[in-house]
């Protein structure tokens, strides 16, 4: 981190400029890539949307330490131009509270909602381009990114029940309906989970055992869909199409079925959606499922889920802020909670709502939130691409920190989740009818699997885990606290009782801010377009 004591980053400076100098001699590379290349990333600064010259991963560097030691604060810092990347600094607390102008106050009675943890995608795609990276080199990047220890701890994971547009193919776990007596007698995993997924989480979940899982279906399978519910005409189509009303419970059970199985391969299954994006009848596959008529399924497989035992959480919705600009359907969730209401067979499991952010503005949020302060919230999904400069650091690292990371947290959502986990350089592989124009938190070369390019989702994501674990409380500031437009900021008191803070700076000089917690205060200076995470014991 930028610190009132700069010792500790200058030393990890001056490996980044020493590696940047060795990296420039043995591969020959541009003056202007030599620039921009740090140790941990890659800003694209001749071409946003080119894969930028990235790095070697055959001899992973030193593991992060997010553990603070006696007396000093721990830190991380990554800066929109490369020069910082998670760089890891500390800085000596002090006894008392802080009188300077430039404070956070921290107020520890006040207290929002609970932290379940931060994450990305684990998809097919994701998968495929992690097995095929060296064995150790991938071992050492999960690491990385999963360990509390020797990591960054980030503790969330989502995944498709079913494929999604970075799968293999189309396909759902029952694409042959059974018998009347039992539709989904033909049930079985796909190629997909059994030889990529399910061995990628079993990687993770040996590094961090307390991964939380959620998963969501892109559609179900296509002998359940209709054209309307009311003629319940057939519709055969991986896109688009209704759950027909009669296979509700039927497919309440192909849940749980899927929940149990995958149970059965070491895989725990924390939360489920009932449908991702339910008002696109895009992509390559798609069931449109407005709020009319999710809630009777939702209704029916939270009943399912209590009669089979399971305590998996269900967060309704999962689409964007916008409600894709249909009328009817605004305020999706808080009309689905009215028509199911509260006193059903496993009511209690339908804990809240998740979020996209491809439509509207993220002060939805808190509007659902003043609706039904009692239901949870979630974000659980945001890509980068083509569009959005998502290969250019310097466009998008502080944005993606105000808007996805903060914003969501400070606005009451329990967790943030981005897209893909890693795509290759030709961002995929993908599927026709999906994003083809999308990039993971990592891009692979696919010349050899061993060099690695980092984007803004790998770091807010892990800007926010390094800091605030699992069951973390936010928690408010005091009317002392700095009011600055161009500083954005969040604290956190994490279950081992230390305090976190994430503080992002969007203007253009160094600003030197001050985090008093009542017992402790200490001084960091947050770098112009950066991000600086702190960690500290009261």
């Amino acid at each position: 981190g930028v610190i009132t004591s700069l010792t500790s980053i200058t030393s990890v400076h001056a490996k980044l400029q020493l590696k940047r100098t060795i990296h420039m001699k043995y591969h020959n590379h541009k003056i202007m890539m030599f620039i921009c290349a740090t140790a941990f990333s890659v800003t694209a600064c001749s071409n946003s949307n080119s894969f930028s010259d990235p790095i070697d991963f055959e001899t992973p560097s030193e593991a992060p330490n997010p553990i603070p030691t006696q007396g000093t604060a721990k830190t991380f810092t990554t800066t929109a131009d490369g020069t910082y990347s998670l760089a890891e600094g500390e800085t000596k607390l002090f006894d008392g509270v802080s009188m300077a102008p430039t404070t956070i106050e921290i107020d520890k009675n006040k207290k929002f909602q609970t932290i379940d943890g931060f994450g990305y995608a684990i998809t097919y795609s994701s998968c495929y381009n992690l097995m095929k990276m060296n064995p150790e080199a991938r071992l050492a990047l999960l690491k990385r990114i999963y360990s509390t220890t020797e990591g960054y701890g980030v503790s969330y994971a989502r995944i498709s029940l079913g494929c999604n547009d970075f799968s293999s193919t189309e396909y759902t776990y029952c694409d042959k309906k059974g018998s009347e007596n039992d539709p989904i007698s033909n049930f079985e995993l796909y190629s997909d989970e059994n030889n990529y997924v399910i061995p990628i989480l079993k990687e993770i979940l040996s590094i961090n055992p307390s991964l939380k899982i959620i998963a969501a279906p892109w559609t179900c399978p296509k002998w359940m869909k209709v054209a309307d519910i009311d003629t319940k005409t057939p519709k055969d189509s991986w896109t688009d199409g209704h759950l027909n009303p009669d296979y509700r419970e039927t497919y309440a059970k192909y849940f749980v079925k899927f929940i149990n199985v995958m149970k059965e391969k070491g895989i725990n299954i924390y939360a489920v959606s009932p449908q991702n994006e339910p008002l696109n009848k895009a992509n390559c596959a798609s069931l449109y499922m407005p709020w009319q008529e999710e809630a009777p399924f939702v209704k029916a497989l939270a009943t399912e889920f209590k009669r089979s035992g399971l305590t998996t959480k269900i967060y309704v919705y999962d689409h964007n802020y916008n409600y894709d600009n249909i009328a009817d359907q605004e305020d999706y969730p808080i009309k689905l909670y009215n028509a199911i209401g509260d006193n059903f067979e496993g009511s209690e499991l339908v804990v809240g709502a998740a979020y996209h952010d491809y439509g509207g503005n993220n002060n939805e949020l808190t509007d659902i939130h003043n609706q039904r302060p009692d239901k949870e919230l979630i974000f659980s999904e945001t890509s980068i691409g083509t569009w959005n400069n998502g290969r250019d650091l310097s466009k998008r690292l502080m944005a993606d920190m105000k808007n996805v990371a903060l914003a969501t947290v400070n606005q009451n959502c329990k967790a943030v989740l981005v897209w893909n986990l890693m795509l290759d350089n030709k961002m995929g592989p993908n599927l026709d009818g999906g994003c083809q124009t999308c990039y993971g938190a990592i891009d692979i070369n696919q010349n050899g699997y061993n060099q690695l390019s980092y984007n803004s989702h790998y770091y807010i994501i892990n800007h926010m885990a390094s800091v605030v674990a699992p069951g973390a409380v936010r928690i408010g500031t005091t009317s002392r606290t700095i009011n600055d437009s161009k500083i954005t900021h969040a604290e956190f008191l994490n279950p081992d009782g230390s305090l976190a803070a994430v503080i992002i700076n969007e203007g253009d000089e160094t600003k030197s801010i001050n985090l008093s917690d009542g017992i402790h205060n200490f001084t960091c200076n947050v770098p112009a377009n950066g991000v600086i995470s702190c960690k500290w014991n009261k």
